[in-house]
């Protein structure tokens, strides 16, 4: 059965954050936009095309989050892999233990049938040389109990040594699972570090990015009242010029204006070439529309 992967979650939940950064701040400005026709000098539009290439800018790429965002996946692979060594290692490790424990029972229990059948081969010898001689069984008694206590020693030297060999191997796989989870523990604790640095990475960029979209929003917002008071101005003088157009032709038309065309203002005088329609008057300086204004009044009377 595998065993849960915790960091998966968040590594997958950050890159999906970033992939879709660039539409939520879309959404965001779109929100605080004002409408298209609140915006007749296109001010706003521009501001949105600003404030898309300037979210996309924000939004790390190559070697920033995304890059961070494999290796942490990675190094949480790689923990998965030596966590599944160590649980294995630590499956054999209590195997072989278990082996060395029924190898030392049954050397115990070998042990004891053999001390059984020894006394009992003991016994033997020592009832058959009873019946011989007292002396004779004393003899068959000590060279019995001899042989006995040899073969006794050896086996007991064998079962030893297996039972040492056993226990060399239960301790060597012990060892084996204790450096593959302390191994498994590093990697894991370096995928959630690199996982953590994914994670500020993506939060940066996406407050960097909310925090340039309110400027962004605040920049076209104050456009669009700036469009709206020009829009209201032109109106204004565009119904003064109406009320004063009449007025103007008049006054062109009469002898007194060539002495009063010094004393009116640079913006006045363009209303004035405007009732005459002087051509090319936007590029002309203060002088030159009093000249052509005049050339007009001479030709109109």
């Amino acid at each position: 059965m595998s065993r849960p992967r915790p960091l998966h979650w968040l590594s997958d939940n950050a890159g999906t954050g970033l992939r879709e950064l660039p539409s939520n701040a879309a959404w965001l400005l779109s929100r605080m936009l004002p409408a298209e026709s609140a915006d007749p000098g296109g001010a706003t539009r521009d501001a949105a095309r600003r404030l898309k290439a300037s979210v996309e800018d924000v939004v790390p790429r190559g070697d920033s989050v995304e890059t961070r965002m494999k290796r942490a996946r990675a190094a949480a692979d790689r923990a998965q892999q030596a966590e599944e060594e160590a649980v294995a290692a630590a499956e054999e490790s209590q195997r072989r233990a278990e082996q060395a424990r029924r190898v030392a029972e049954g050397n115990r229990s070998q042990m004891a049938e053999l001390k059984r059948e020894l006394k009992r081969r003991v016994e033997q010898h020592v009832a058959e040389a009873r019946r011989e001689a007292d002396e004779h069984v004393k003899q068959e008694r000590a060279g019995a109990q001899s042989d006995a206590d040899e073969e006794l020693e050896e086996r007991r030297a064998e079962a030893e040594e297996e039972t040492q060999a056993a226990q060399r191997d239960a301790e060597e796989a012990q060892q084996r699972a204790e450096e593959l989870a302390a191994e498994a523990g590093d990697r894991l604790a370096e995928a959630r570090e690199l996982a953590a640095e994914a994670t500020q990475a993506a939060r940066a960029a996406a407050e960097e990015a909310h925090r340039q979209a309110q400027r962004l929003a605040a920049d076209a917002e104050q456009q669009a009242r700036a469009a709206d008071e020009r829009v209201a101005a032109a109106e204004q003088v565009g119904r003064a010029a109406a009320v004063t157009a009449k007025d103007t032709s008049q006054r062109l038309s009469g002898d007194a204006i060539d002495g009063d065309l010094e004393s009116r203002s640079k913006a006045e005088l363009l209303d004035l070439a405007a009732a005459v329609d002087i051509e090319g008057r936007a590029n002309l300086t203060k002088a030159e529309l009093i000249s052509e204004i005049k050339k007009a009044s001479r030709t109109s009377r």
